[in-house]
């Protein structure tokens, strides 16, 4: 019987794909070279039983990278001849199903698929098994080394594998996005989207399509601008690292700015009167905005940039590019046996199709500026 070791100190993932560091406590391992091994047969009799995804060449694209697109997928590199493998398996398996579909289990036979075996050991520096990586959005993002305890694999998983109320508020976003896209009851999404964020209040999808849908209904429904901004403040430190939250704070600002601007004739007039009057272009651009033609609101804006680029302490700008990026369309999700690794056997990443208009406008904007 092995006796327990002290486990090891394992993967640093940063943001070009090495993995972060996690010291995971005692664990028990086995060398990651054969040299040790018993008789193998009863192992793999005793390792044939498990509902696991065996990991080959031929899938490891589609049911290890493209499947951790979808949802986490634990990987549990093992061999025949290891004697922690044994106990680690079943216990993995039985946790699998505990955590009821909120990540996937996967394994791989380092003897039969030393290609990806080996390219794991060299990233991560690791030479005994068991060993597990943790895959999500296509990349390795942690792991453990050793047959651990089920106290510290279960402490584990709660760091990278989702809480089902966070589940729940995936399916209610997905729901509410697909209504959005087919013409469905925006009052239903608009709920669906609520109850997602009061499931997990850290789901930035769910509260960005929740202000997005209340600024688009805002022009008719002077109410849902107060909505709008009741739900952002909780998230406004956001906008300091996420384009996707400054340009809507962006609109949430037009939106409150349109309800106390001048009339148009009143603005139209101070404009003709001085094409430099750069507040009453901007409050034009503002209303716009705020009305959902974003077009119109840029060409307004482009005509401050070319007199004054930095006007307002690159207010100007900042909207463009605001909004910009409310009309830039996410990459879609890539589909079954697409994704994206760090390691050498790879999918091919999705893209987002091109927009002609917001190609040309950001065109326009680079032929200003520079």
């Amino acid at each position: 019987m092995t006796m327990p070791t002290t486990g090891e100190a394992l993967f640093k993932a940063t943001d070009s794909g090495k993995i972060k560091t996690a010291i995971l406590g005692r664990a028990c391992f086995a060398p990651l070279h054969p040299h040790f091994a018993e008789n193998s047969t009863g192992a793999r009799a005793a390792a044939s039983h498990r509902t696991m995804i065996d990991i080959t060449l031929q899938n490891f694209e589609a049911d290890l990278i493209a499947a951790s697109m979808r949802q986490p997928v634990l990987l549990d590199i093992w061999a025949p001849w290891c004697g922690p493998c044994k106990s680690l398996g079943p216990l993995l398996e039985k946790l699998e199903t505990d955590y009821a579909g909120r990540f996937l289990l996967a394994k791989l036979n380092s003897d039969e698929v030393p290609e990806i075996a080996g390219q794991l050991s060299q990233m991560f520096g690791v030479r005994s098994i068991p060993f597990c990586v943790m895959f999500s959005q296509g990349q390795p993002v942690d792991g453990f080394v050793g047959a651990l305890p089920e106290a510290q694999i279960r402490e584990f998983l709660d760091k990278h594998v989702p809480t089902a109320d966070a589940l729940e508020a995936e399916a209610d976003v997905a729901e509410a996005e697909d209504l959005l896209a087919t013409g469905g009851d925006p009052d239903v999404a608009l709920n669906k989207l609520q109850e997602a964020m009061a499931m997990a209040p850290d789901n930035d999808a769910a509260r960005l399509d929740y202000l997005k849908v209340l600024l688009q209904r805002a022009p008719t429904e002077p109410a849902r601008v107060a909505q709008a901004r009741a739900a952002f403040d909780p998230a406004a430190a956001k906008v300091l690292v996420d384009p996707r939250f400054a340009a809507v704070e962006h609109w949430l600002k037009a939106a409150e700015a349109a309800a106390l601007a001048r009339p148009p004739e009143a603005l139209a007039a101070a404009v003709a009167a001085n094409k430099r009057d750069f507040e009453a272009r901007f409050e034009i651009a503002q209303c716009l905005l705020a009305a959902g033609d974003f077009t119109a609101a840029m060409d307004e804006l482009l005509e401050i940039l070319m007199r004054d680029k930095a006007w307002s302490q690159d207010l100007a700008r900042k909207t463009y590019v605001a909004i910009l990026e409310l009309m830039t369309k996410p990459a879609p999700k890539p589909a079954a046996g697409e994704g994206k690794s760090t390691l050498e056997l790879t999918g091919k990443a999705a893209m987002a199709p091109s927009d002609p208009v917001l190609d040309q406008y950001r065109r326009k904007l680079s032929m200003v500026l520079f």
